[in-house]
């Protein structure tokens, strides 16, 4: 960089779920690394929940990145609710705080850093499912870059809702059920592809008036960066780039998939390493539903016995509040003295380190887009259960559009 040329100081805000904040903290590196002065926010809750996970105050989790060289600020704001709210099982008053007050608390901080920003402030970097980043970036004259953390399909369905409720596919009182093909840049999809809020009865939800807004916010930024790869997503890419610039950025992994010395785990990590390597390349099935889909009772105790029967050595994520968190006896009677020999059960790991492991020969999933780039980098075949919002559009595209999984 010449030496009259200031320094890019952005400020990054990801949505307050870890599958979000992980995306947000591989680019926070990759920017960084580039010479770029990050000042990275996260939410008070988002920031306790790491601090309980190491068992410690966190403290400045950026602290290990600059002593590498880096210049990456940390700083937390309120989404609006104590921190003693229990926001997994109060997901809805959750969300309608981020839509209707976590705008005020996000708009003195950044007036804040405006203010006393060494080098000045000059963009900011805020997730697309942010209702307000148009406004505040106006308000303080910030390069306004939303980051999609999804596919571009994903994102191209959202972007022309009005497309979609025009045609009667979406907000009908009798939605068609017949193919979808007048998106731009996306030759056809069937509605049961679409995301799980494009299928639903009920389109009134907090969720679906977060959707609605981001969406026309996000018509304002200056440009769009999306988590994914050109080369997998061309048409879709190119058509949205005649609406607004977009940029494909990724894959954003770390380099060597190498553990970053940044938390960002909600749940402590189990190091499943010892035991992996004790197994035959190839024959440990990865079973995981990521960190935000909660899964029935029911489908649990049928994955169970699944296990159980296929006699296949396994590791099975299982978060403390992967049905409720206020329901976590879920296992079969006697499950877990049954497969010792062959099964870890944990409640939660660095699934990069796991996924990469070369005993790992398939990935039961959620298809979340993490869990889906991740396996597509480590070449690791997909087994796919989709649960909600993005998840059965990913399912379309890993199993029929790149063949890497089946259902």
């Amino acid at each position: 960089m010449a030496k009259n040329q200031q320094k890019v100081h952005a400020i990054m805000i990801p949505y307050p779920f870890q599958g979000h904040v992980i995306p947000f903290v591989h680019l926070a590196i990759k920017l960084a690394s580039r010479d770029f002065t990050i000042t990275f926010v996260n939410t008070h809750s988002i920031h306790q929940q790491i601090s309980k996970a190491q068992s410690t105050d966190a403290g400045d989790i950026f602290a290990g990145a600059r002593e590498s060289g880096l210049d990456i600020r940390y700083a937390t704001v309120s989404d609006g609710l104590p921190l003693e709210f229990d926001r997994s099982l109060n997901h809805d008053q959750h969300q309608e705080s981020l839509l209707q007050v976590s705008s005020a608390h996000v708009d003195e901080l950044v007036g804040k850093l405006v203010c006393s920003g060494n080098p000045p402030v000059s963009c900011l970097i805020a997730d697309t499912f942010f209702v307000w980043p148009s406004s505040i970036a106006s308000k303080y004259n910030l390069v306004n870059v939303s980051f999609w953390t999804e596919p571009a399909l994903v994102f191209t369905l959202y972007y022309h809702l009005d497309l979609l409720r025009q045609n009667g596919h979406f907000a009908s009182s009798d939605n068609r059920v017949d193919t979808i093909g007048y998106i731009p840049g996306v030759q056809a999809i069937e509605p049961r592809d679409l995301m799980s809020y494009l299928q639903a009865s009920d389109i009134t939800t907090v969720v679906h008036r977060i959707i609605y807004k981001a969406f026309e916010d996000v018509k304002r930024a200056d440009f769009v960066i999306c988590n994914t790869v050109q080369e997998l997503e061309h048409e879709t890419l190119s058509a949205l780039n005649q609406k607004q610039p977009i940029y494909a950025i990724g894959p954003i992994f770390p380099n060597e998939f190498k553990r970053t010395k940044i938390a960002t785990s909600l749940w402590s990590e189990s190091d499943c390493s010892q035991w992996l390597n004790s197994k035959a390349n190839g024959s440990v099935l990865y079973v995981s539903f990521g960190s935000y889909a909660h899964v029935s009772k029911h489908d649990i105790v049928e994955i169970a016995h699944g296990l159980s029967v296929s006699e296949v050595d396994f590791v099975w994520v299982l978060r403390p509040d992967i049905v409720s968190s206020d329901d976590t006896d879920i296992l079969p009677d006697g499950f877990e003295d049954s497969v010792k020999e062959r099964g870890l059960i944990v409640a939660w790991c660095h699934q990069i380190g796991v996924i990469s492991h070369p005993a790992i020969g398939g990935f039961l999933t959620h298809c979340g887009w993490n869990s889906t780039m991740e396996s597509m980098w480590c070449g690791v075949p997909l087994i796919c259960f989709p649960l909600l919002t993005d998840q059965f559009t990913n399912r379309k595209l890993v199993v029929d559009d790149w063949k890497l999984g089946n259902l």
